[in-house]
């Protein structure tokens, strides 16, 4: 009862923070290294893999024609 209680409370804060989990198939040899540069920068990989997201979004976007 409790594990659901706590499950409940982790969703409803996902939700209303606009959280969402994804799944990757990627070579565990990068994974790995990822997780070590990681670890070594003092950085959480879900930081870094949003920040990557953000800086090739800004990069990338096109420009809208007026």
């Amino acid at each position: 009862m409790i594990e659901e209680r706590k499950s409940y409370r982790q969703d409803v804060w996902q939700q209303k923070n606009g959280l969402i989990a994804k799944s990757y198939k990627l070579k565990r040899s990068l994974v790995d290294e990822f997780k070590n540069a990681c670890e070594q920068q003092g950085i959480s990989q879900a930081s870094a893999i949003s920040e990557f997201m953000n800086n090739f979004i800004e990069s990338n976007k096109v420009q809208s024609s007026k």
